[in-house]
């Protein structure tokens, strides 16, 4: 009895704070929300212009420019004032970003003395304004308060409209630059097409989670003149537009195109916010209401309770612990089990994972209690299965843009490969294998992002190359190439199957031995054939590692987690475990006798090929009247002392690596990809 009692008045005491709390909601709302959303349509203002008076320079864009300045200030104080109204109502992490926000906007007389002096580019401005913003945008996200889960949902839905208008507005300042100049820059024209596939991403997911009321207005927008417009102009910008080469005539509709959509959805998401604030005043009335009820009403409950539980203590607890057997298998082995499926790229069926959590009962409350217990599983698999398609959707965007600098670094190289054949003067030459140096490490890096989405580089090859060939590949890929020392027997191939995987492999720990060891030292790739395949070790004498972070980094390594994007100091330690896992590769890093670490590779027998003869012979016939130019990575012998060893571009590879591009197929080919990709 005593404890019926308890519970009874614990109910009604958190039936009391959720009222309470909804009713905070509104004046969060008024204080907070809405002179946030006044800062971002300010900050937004004024990055247009100053972009605009970047662009053309005049007089009056100036003035414009000042005085759009004085507005934001303006709201920030406003801002200042009515937060500090609201701090009590305010969670902490929601008033804190407040702060972050407005010391934000105290600080932008630096960058706007920089425009007033033009001493920086259009681009940079709308990344600076818009790094403002999204500290803005970051206040939305700690306004997840209320008990309510639709209401939450809502909310959580207007957020990512609201991050997708703030990419319409970066876009409208974007192209507004290149109306103004007549052309767009490549860098302009990357950012573009980011932009493009960020907003559509934000726009489709916040819509997608609208209930019926307030998507019919997103609806109604979608269907305006001035949407179609809109979306015809990222058309045209993605499929029209070249860098450096004059823009097309539509070019001068798409500032006010642009500007007019960000009008649009400002008030459209106004409009829907208002309306989801002010539903959570009738639902604080209602709980309200229930308190009045429950405190008339609970002792009479709490007696029959009592009376009814000492009937039907047995079948009632039987019942409980049926339940609860299933809330703890839901907890601890299928919620689990569904998110392991789900990161291996699983289909999963909502429904089907949902059954009852239990069966009929002749106890209301308990069947109740069930119904309870199986929405929340319902919205917990969901929610799993919701933030799994964000992450494939998040990761199709970087494939997406990773495959583009692949393709455009691929052609860069086939250039750079063109002049170098064409230039006779060896200054000139050396300066473009600098560069054709950097093009092919981009590449690798574009093409690491690329294996992080989980998906394969474009490369590939058929037949066997010698190990020897792949080292020397790899250590090509690296800055400091003149450091490392490649000792690896020939007579051994690796199958084609597995030659760009393992080049960008060693290609990873080769340069992070480099880096990580001083200039002065050597770095050594030894290969030799073992019981279970063939090992290939890299070893540097640098400062080495901490027993717990290597083991850490060994763990890692043998069995590769989620990539996750907060975690980007480690990208190559990302790449190498999913490289390795790819063809079954051990990587192990340990101390090296010298002091620094060494890495070492296992490759399995099933990759690696023996030859026919182990080891070449070569007789020298006769003399050659001009010595052969200096391999790649090998300092020339015979030279006046002080000569540096010049690099020449694919000397030393095996026919298998190099990339031939002066046949026709070839040509051909790359020139229907560069179509595919323009189009």
């Amino acid at each position: 009895m005593t404890a019926l009692v308890v519970i009874w008045g614990f109910a009604a005491k958190l039936t009391i704070e959720q009222g309470q709390q909804l009713l905070r909601i509104q004046k969060v709302y008024e204080n907070i929300v809405h002179p946030v959303d006044d800062a971002i349509d300010q900050l937004q203002s004024e990055r247009f212009v100053s972009v605009s008076y970047l662009a053309r320079r005049a007089a009056p864009l100036r003035t414009d420019m000042q005085a759009q300045r004085r507005k934001t200030d303006a709201s920030a104080a406003r801002l200042a004032s009515l937060s500090a109204q609201a701090r009590d109502e305010a969670p902490p992490g929601l008033f804190g970003r407040v702060q972050d926000l407005l010391k934000q906007m105290d600080q932008l007389d630096a960058l706007r003395g920089q425009i007033d002096d033009q001493r920086v580019s259009r681009l940079n401005v709308i990344e600076e304004y818009s790094g403002v913003v999204e500290t803005a945008h970051q206040v939305y996200d700690r306004l997840m308060f209320s008990p309510d889960v639709d209401l939450i949902e809502q909310t959580k839905a207007l957020i990512l409209i609201t991050r997708s208008r703030e990419v319409v507005s970066q876009q409208s300042a974007l192209v507004l630059g290149a109306q103004a100049t007549g052309k767009m820059t490549q860098d302009e024209r990357d950012a573009f097409s980011g932009m493009v596939g960020k907003r559509r991403l934000l726009y489709e997911l916040g819509t997608s989670q609208l209930d019926a009321e307030l998507i019919k207005q997103y609806g109604a927008l979608n269907a305006t003149a001035v949407y179609t417009a809109f979306i015809s102009l990222e058309n045209d910008v993605i499929a029209r537009v070249r860098p450096g080469q004059p823009l097309p005539p539509e070019a001068l509709a798409w500032p006010t195109t642009a500007q007019a959509l960000t009008r649009q959805l400002t008030d459209t998401t106004n409009t829907a916010s208002d309306v989801t604030a002010a539903g959570a005043i009738p639902l604080a009335h209602g709980v309200l209401w229930n308190i009045g009820i429950v405190g008339g009403l609970g002792l009479a409950a709490v007696l029959a309770t009592a009376f009814i539980s000492f009937r039907f203590a047995r079948t009632v607890t039987g019942e409980l612990t049926t339940l609860h057997n299933a809330a703890a298998d839901l907890a601890g082995r299928r919620l689990p089990g569904l998110v392991q499926r789900l990161r291996r790229g699983e289909d999963v069926d909502v429904a089907a994972e949902t059954p009852p959590m239990a069966q009929s009962s002749g106890t209301a409350e308990i069947e109740n209690l069930g119904r309870a217990f199986t929405s929340v599983q319902h919205t917990a698999i969901e929610a799993a299965v919701g933030q799994a398609e964000l992450r494939k959707g998040v990761s199709k965007v970087f494939l997406n843009l990773a495959r583009r600098s692949q393709s455009l670094l691929q052609r860069q190289l086939g250039m750079l490969d063109g002049l170098e054949k064409e230039i006779s003067d060896p200054d000139l030459r050396e300066r473009l294998f600098g560069v054709d140096h950097l093009t092919t490490r981009m590449r690798r890096h574009a093409e690491g992002l690329i294996i992080l989405s989980g998906a394969a580089p474009g490369r590939g090859r058929r037949d066997p190359v010698p190990l020897y060939d792949v080292a020397r590949a790899a250590t090509e890929e690296v800055e400091d190439y003149l450091r490392v020392d490649v000792s690896v027997p020939h007579g051994f191939s690796l199958v084609g199957a597995g030659v760009t995987d393992v080049v960008h492999l060693l290609a990873e720990l080769i340069e992070n031995a480099t880096v990580f060891s001083p200039p002065h030292t050597r770095v050594q790739v030894r290969g030799e054939l073992v019981a279970r395949g063939f090992a290939i070790e890299v070893e540097d004498r640098g400062l080495g590692i901490p027993p717990d972070e290597l083991a850490y980094l060994n763990t890692r390594l043998a069995d590769p987690p989620e990539f996750d994007l907060a975690d980007s100091d480690r990208l190559g330690l990302f790449v190498v475990g999913l490289l390795a896992r790819r063809h079954n590769i051990r990587v192990s890093l340990r101390t090296s006798p010298y002091g620094g670490t060494s890495a070492v590779l296992l490759l399995p027998q099933e990759i690696v090929v023996e030859n026919a003869t182990r080891e070449p012979v070569v007789e020298r016939l006769a003399q050659p009247e001009t010595p052969p130019p200096a391999l790649a990575l090998t300092p020339p012998l015979g030279d006046a002392e002080g000569s540096l060893p010049r690099r020449v571009r694919q000397a030393n590879i095996a026919p298998q690596l190099r990339e031939e591009r002066n046949d026709v197929f070839s040509s051909f080919q790359a020139g229907w990809q560069r179509g595919q990709e323009d189009s």
